[in-house]
């Protein structure tokens, strides 16, 4: 019997061959092609993966100012191009668009995306056709929205009540606000998806089951993305290089539990209130097609989707504001004219506040949700910029650098919501991209937009805000799907005199 050393020996061989093969191959179909330019210093194997340091986007810019709009990087054994400019990602997602609305598979979406059958994992077909047409019609349309309007209005309230009851005589109160937008907005979600409340009063005896929720997305999202090399490198992951593999399979079947007990308490309440109820409906009709699988993949979706980005964008709009005082005076001033002092502001509202709605495209413009559009793939061979771009690769579109080009925006890394007064006549749709563009466009944007709107809204009605000490807030971005802060912002706040008489109202003491 051979040593039991031998058998790994020659498995890892093979697994080498394999990855080495398969790199000769994409070189030999791509060597006459005419590719974008590429950074030099590939090393073997790994080719540019060295370089992929966070926050990614940034080192993606700085790679474009030396190489153009249009790069290329060899990613492992997968060709990646990189679009910079608004003309590239315009033609990547209007000309090509078709061809690139497939999605690159990964351990993430593997795992997290149920085999690649959810609808930000699916490749563009039929399939991904019919989910999006379900939620574009039945879980994101304006008659989905206002179904569920008084869920957003009573979360807004209840966010306003609890930094209220922290002031305690009027006076200004410390408050960490990532936490309170982060119970805002996942109750918001959690309502319209299973009819639960997971933070306050009502749903103190669910808080630990959703933050145990949250705290398996962050670790899946930290296991995933570039630093990953097993998704560029398939020998590392057959043989689970760093355990990410076993680790991620951990945390899918903790989630999948989660989302079931959501499906299956739902079945007991044989109802339709809800974004679980309606696929359920639906389940009956067509049971071989919209399994519990499917409807998970959905609900997932929509969960990590609706809550991380509008939370996120608040803080960032928050920290930006209490930075230039001038601007949160002048959005203040437009709500006590436009709405008073009777009443908090509501979604209706929004149209009547111009400036606000600035304040909220500025925000999205110096940090999109989504500072790289997620990856797309080209499923068959096309031309780029004049460049050739082989089927399979990686499409990788860089909203943050559009965002911040010089060429684009009269100084793009000062705020300056004033740019957007009269609408977005200074720019043209696909330079400002926070819910990327296309026929994979977020179906949630209409629904993003309305809770950062009237939630930021009611912020700068109910409260005085400032900063904790003279120094200006830091802007450092931290590590994450959505371009978090590095730090939580930290701000003082106090209710303003005009408010008090609409807590009475609403009997908040």
């Amino acid at each position: 019997m051979e040593p039991k050393w031998l058998y790994y020996v020659s498995l890892f061989s093979a697994l080498i061959a394999l990855t080495v093969f398969k790199l000769f191959k994409t070189r030999a179909t791509t060597s006459s092609q005419k590719l974008p330019p590429s950074p030099p210093g590939a090393r073997p194997f790994f080719g540019h993966l060295h370089l992929l340091e966070n926050p990614l986007h940034r080192t993606l810019e700085k790679l474009s100012l030396t190489h153009g709009p249009i790069f290329s990087l060899r990613l492992g054994s997968r060709l990646a191009i990189v679009a910079s400019s608004p003309t590239s990602i315009q033609e990547c997602f209007a000309k090509n668009d078709a061809n690139f609305a497939n999605r690159p598979h990964s351990t993430l979406h593997r795992h997290l995306g149920y085999d690649y059958t959810a609808l930000v994992s699916a490749n563009y077909g039929d399939h991904w056709r019919n989910l999006r047409r379900l939620c574009s019609a039945e879980i994101f349309s304006p008659g989905r929205l206002n179904m569920f309007l008084f869920i957003r209005e009573e979360e807004i309230m209840n966010l306003m009540s609890s930094l209220y009851k922290m002031c305690s005589g009027g006076a200004f109160a410390r408050v960490e606000l990532r936490w309170k937008l982060c119970e805002l907005t996942f109750n918001n979600i959690t309502r319209m998806v299973a009819g639960k409340r997971y933070y306050g009063d009502v749903g103190i005896e669910n808080k630990g089951e959703a933050k145990q929720f949250q705290q398996l997305i962050g670790a899946a999202f930290k296991l995933s993305g570039a630093a990953n090399a097993g998704d560029y490198l398939p020998f590392l992951r057959w043989i689970d290089y760093a355990g990410i593999e076993k680790n991620m399979s951990i945390i899918s079947k903790k989630m999948d539990n989660f989302l079931q007990g959501l499906i299956n308490e739902r079945r007991q309440c044989n109802s339709n209130d809800t974004m679980i109820d309606h696929l359920l409906s639906l389940q009956q009709s067509q049971p071989d097609y919209y399994t519990d699988d499917i409807i998970k993949g959905l609900v997932l979706n929509t969960l990590i989707g609706g809550t991380n980005t509008s939370e996120t964008t608040i803080e960032w709009a928050m920290s930006l504001l209490v930075n230039h005082p001038e601007v949160l005076k002048k959005a203040r001033d437009e709500i006590d004219t436009q709405v008073g002092f009777e009443r908090l502001v509501k979604e209706e509202d929004l149209s009547k506040l111009p400036y606000l709605k600035c304040i909220v495209s500025e925000t999205f413009r110096m940090f999109p949700p989504l500072p790289l559009v997620l990856p797309h793939e080209s499923s068959q061979d096309c031309k780029l910029g004049g460049y050739d771009v082989p089927r399979g690769t990686i499409i990788l579109a860089n909203a943050w650098a559009v965002h911040r080009d010089p060429k684009v925006w009269d100084e793009p890394n000062n705020f300056k919501p004033e740019r957007f007064e009269g609408g977005l006549k200074e720019v043209e749709v696909q330079k400002l991209l926070p819910f990327g563009m296309g026929r994979r466009v977020c179906p949630g944007a209409g629904l993003g937009q309305c809770v950062v709107g009237s939630a930021l809204g009611c912020l700068i009605q109910c409260f005085e805000w400032d900063r904790v000490n003279a120094e200006k807030v830091d802007l450092v971005e931290g590590t994450g799907l959505a371009m978090p802060r590095a730090n939580p912002l930290v701000v003082v706040c106090k209710p303003r005199q005009v408010m008090d008489k609409v807590f009475k109202k609403l009997k908040i003491s």
